[in-house]
């Protein structure tokens, strides 16, 4: 999946800080991180547009939502707590019977992790 970055400086700092893993690629406009079998590529927005021409790209906002399986969500947002993250919201149990712990990174994507 590629996410776009107005900062791309931060927002390597809060995937790294995010996963607890470095990048496996970077170059001047992208940084890659692994997820599980999942890439994530940050992508600064001024580099968009090569990839969906004639599309726009959108501006700031909440658009989407992405999960991760995690195998504990309260240890998993004790970490993200002490390595500098804001909860979004939780951990708290959803009325469909998962339990959720959300963070937002520098760009306003928001991560939902899930047990």
């Amino acid at each position: 999946m590629t996410l776009f970055t107005e900062d791309l400086d931060a927002s390597v700092a809060f995937y790294k800080a995010f996963l607890g893993s470095e990048p496996v690629f970077a170059d001047a406009d992208s940084t890659v991180f692994r997820a599980g079998r999942t890439m994530i590529n940050l992508l600064r927005t001024r580099a968009a547009p090569e990839l969906i021409d004639p599309a726009p790209v959108a501006g700031p906002g909440v658009r989407a939502v992405y999960t991760l399986g995690v195998d504990d969500v309260d240890a998993t947002a004790d970490r993200l707590r002490a390595a500098g993250i804001a909860i979004l919201n939780g951990p708290m149990d959803r009325p469909w019977g998962i339990r959720t712990v959300s963070v937002q990174d520098p760009s306003g994507h928001v991560w939902e992790l899930a047990k």
